[in-house]
């Protein structure tokens, strides 16, 4: 089987590697030159676990191609994925142009029953918007060639982007035919012999189910959030609030932890497009609205505890410990550290960081704004205090008598809970965490 995957972005490229894994011919396209480039020389130029051996592996095997035009492949496949970006327009909107110009390409350029198959997270209605500039293309052409169009949402998650795809917990499409669906479920059949999980519906639904999943997720983050800031003031530990909660099987004890903030290419867009979708219908998602307004001032959580146990921030030096907005990803967009690092700054206080991954790019977005350190230690030398932003595992146990002795003031911001306060107490921090 033969498919073309437009985009080599986060989602792109990982589909593209795992289908290819799965023994399908897979082509991906992307206009950026530069990209395709250092992709055919053998360099992935996203940092995702094992993608890199996965990309390699396929390629090596003539099973994984790169192009960057869409129309020389096109007779040879028969599902195009559109994995392209949906950026944020200023007024919370998807931009959607990336994914009209790949249905343009589409239109212009099939001769034969083709699906398009919009994996990239778009607006309920895109799908018809899609079709109406396929068939526009196609008249301009003065042809009848058929063609569908689907909605297949991706949901990986950064960090076990591989093992999601190849193990999915379910697999959604929107689909308009039979057709469609005896063919995608021909794609998809390897990833699901032990337990077939696709589940076929109506492509509004369909583009409504990312949306939703990723809706309902960030409001328990933002609710438990919320909860945990209450708990820093009543004196109750959101710790033992998340497991007496979490127990209960109505509620269950997933995305239950409290911190300083969710971040990343998801959740926020997400948000605030389903939010501008429910503005432009006429039905106001005020618990949606609540849960990005509740997440963006918990980004600044860490800096108000830093202040209230520093009092002005000027000419203090803060260690920040991650960059990217979770572990096992370099991955910066809307990230707590940039929120922190623009607060910290501006209030005159000097920044040193320190990331496992994310490092060159938190140069690309802050450039010189911040020391960039050689490793977590180096990071807290001289330090007023330091703030956990990122769990990744090799801070979860670090040398506090090391960190004792290098720092200026021992204080301890942990912006994800991870750290045992009897322990750090103990060794003669000041340690603050959220809601306990």
């Amino acid at each position: 089987m033969n498919i073309s995957i437009v985009g080599t972005g986060y989602v792109g490229l990982v589909s593209g590697a795992c289908f290819a894994e799965m023994g399908i011919d897979v082509t991906c396209v992307d206009i950026d030159e530069k990209k395709i480039g250092r992709l055919l020389s053998g360099e992935v130029p996203i940092y995702e676990p094992g993608l890199d051996d996965l990309v390699r592996r396929n390629v090596e095997a003539g099973r994984l191609h790169f192009t960057t035009d869409l129309s020389s492949c096109l007779d040879q496949v028969e599902v195009v994925f559109s994995a392209v970006g949906t950026p944020p327009d200023e007024d919370g909107s998807a931009d959607l142009r990336y994914v009209l110009e790949v249905a343009r390409t589409f239109g212009r350029n099939i001769n034969k029953y083709t699906i398009l198959v919009t994996k990239s997270t778009v607006p309920v209605g895109t799908s018809k918007k899609v079709k109406a500039v396929i068939q526009e293309e196609l008249d301009k052409r003065g042809v009848q060639i058929p063609f569908e169009v689907a909605s297949n949402p991706e949901f990986l998650k950064e960090g076990a982007a591989i093992k999601d795809f190849m193990s999915p917990d379910r697999i959604v499409v929107g689909t308009e035919s039979e057709r469609a669906q005896r063919l995608l479920s021909r794609l998809y059949r390897p990833f699901l012999v032990n337990n077939f999980r696709i589940y076929f519906m109506d492509i509004p639904s369909a583009e409504m189910t990312k949306y939703a999943a990723n809706a309902m997720l960030a409001t328990r983050i933002s609710f438990m959030n919320d909860i945990a800031n209450l708990c820093d003031e009543v004196g109750a530990d959101i710790d033992m609030v998340r497991k007496g909660i979490g127990t209960d099987a109505r509620i269950g004890n997933k995305f239950l932890y409290a911190g300083c903030g969710y971040g990343g290419s998801c959740f926020p867009k997400d948000v605030r497009a389903l939010a501008r979708t429910g503005r432009e219908y006429g039905s106001p998602m005020r618990i949606i609205e609540a849960v990005e307004a509740v997440n963006e001032r918990q980004k600044e959580i860490v800096v108000r505890k830093l202040a209230a146990e520093l009092g002005d921030l000027r000419g203090r030096t803060v260690a920040l410990w991650g960059l990217a907005f979770k572990p096992e990803t370099d991955d910066m967009r809307e990230a707590p550290a940039l929120v922190a690092i623009d607060r910290l700054t501006r209030a005159g206080a000097a920044v040193r960081v320190y990331d496992p991954a994310a490092m060159d790019e938190c140069r690309r977005r802050v450039g010189d704004a911040v020391v960039y350190c050689s490793d977590m230690y180096e990071a807290v030398v001289d330090a007023d205090a330091l703030v956990l932003l990122t769990e990744w595992k090799q801070f979860r146990l670090p040398s506090w008598t090391v960190i004792r002795k290098v720092m200026a003031n021992p204080l301890v911001i942990d912006g994800r809970n991870i750290y045992d306060k009897a322990e750090l107490v103990a060794e003669g921090f000041t340690y603050k965490a959220i809601g306990k």
